[in-house]
């Protein structure tokens, strides 16, 4: 049973973690509008339009952050507690260090319960629709409006097929620059070209325009050229999408069924998409690690009182992060199992977590 201190706790650890994911996502939206104002005049963007992707950003932003503000949060009103004294008193009172915790955990049950269902069902159609706002409306001339995005695919569709686009159109459902070329063993059999490729959902056929193939002969080449040929091909729509949007915009069902499909087909980025559904596991549990280092590290006066927790916090919260990702992206390019480079900066942020609190209860 709660009791009023357990009450007290919980109620300021989830009303924290709301009042920074409202504090913060603004801000994201604000950074975000400057950055792509002019792409959305250029390109008259309805404001319906928009208002959707803000709304898919604003899930999208918060899962992808939810750890820093989720430890950013239990810095803050824990040093508070610490520098009122509130902390020695509950402590004084009989209470040990661990049933001090337990409020605490509550909370991270809660938050991790609520991301765990979000990741399944919720971040996957915000996800989908936050990249089909940026591929579709925020694209000049085949290239990506904005920075550092790439979209070309190149992908192995069977044990000799292969195919190429620049870029894909989801609401259109049109792939540019399109190229299939199918090999026996290292020699090429035939190469097929267009200059835009488009799915047909009634006849459940591809449109390409400006068509070309050409086979490869002993005594010479083949080469067949149309303005526009309808064709029914073997790999689905969803190929045709860069790697990871087709793995974030799935829920936890259809993911699973596409990695054992990619798997079947000896698909070579089997890590990009597996990395995508072992963080939907990987992710709520950090709730918990982050929520004892947190509470370990604020819950002592220090002589630079809560900046002094907030600086230890930040820096923590962005290591944790910062592994994240480049464990994450080790295991998208390397031969790194997918699983350990996801788990890994739990494991040694949990060890991490196992020191600080036994040095917390001294």
């Amino acid at each position: 049973m709660l009791t009023i201190i357990d009450k007290y706790i919980l109620k300021r650890y989830l009303a924290t973690f709301s009042v920074m994911l409202l504090m913060f996502i603004p801000i994201g939206i604000i950074i975000d509008v400057s950055e792509k104002i002019n792409f959305m005049l250029e390109n008259k963007i309805p404001f319906v339009e928009i208002a959707i992707y803000y709304y898919n950003f604003t899930v999208y932003f918060a899962n992808n952050l939810f750890p820093i503000f989720l430890f950013l949060s239990i810095i803050w009103f824990t040093s508070k507690l610490a520098n009122n004294t509130e902390i020695i008193a509950i402590l004084s009172s009989g209470i040990s260090f661990t049933r001090f915790l337990r409020p605490y955990i509550i909370g991270a049950s809660m938050v991790s319960v609520f991301v765990l269902l979000m990741g399944f069902f919720v971040v996957p159609a915000a996800s989908e629709g936050f990249n089909n706002f940026r591929y579709t409306y925020l694209r000049t001339g085949g290239k990506e409006a904005m920075r550092g995005d790439d979209t070309d695919v190149y992908r192995q569709i069977s044990d000799t097929e292969f195919i190429y686009v620049n870029s894909f159109n989801t609401l259109s459902k049109t792939a540019f620059n399109f190229s299939l070329e199918k090999f026996d063993k290292e020699k090429l059999i035939y190469k097929i070209s267009a200059s835009r490729i488009k799915w047909n959902p009634k006849s459940k056929t591809y449109t390409m325009y400006d068509y070309t193939k050409r086979t490869v002969g002993v005594n010479g080449d083949k080469i067949e050229k149309l303005a526009e040929k309808e064709a029914r091909f073997s790999f689905d729509l969803e190929d045709l999408a860069p790697v990871v949007y087709i793995a974030e915009t799935l829920s936890l069902n259809k993911l699973i069924n596409f990695i054992d499909k990619e798997k079947k087909r000896g698909s070579s980025n089997i890590n990009v998409y597996l990395v995508v559904l072992y963080k939907k596991f990987s992710v709520p549990v950090s709730a918990f690690i982050l929520t004892i280092i947190a509470v370990s590290v604020s819950s002592m006066k220090r002589r630079g009182g809560m900046g002094m927790n907030l600086a230890i916090g930040i820096a923590l919260a962005f290591a944790f992060v910062f592994f994240d990702k480049i464990f994450g992206v080790l295991a998208e390019k390397s031969s790194i199992p997918a699983m350990l480079a996801v788990w890994l900066p739990n494991m040694a942020f949990g060890i991490l977590a196992i020191y600080l609190l036994r040095n917390a209860k001294r």
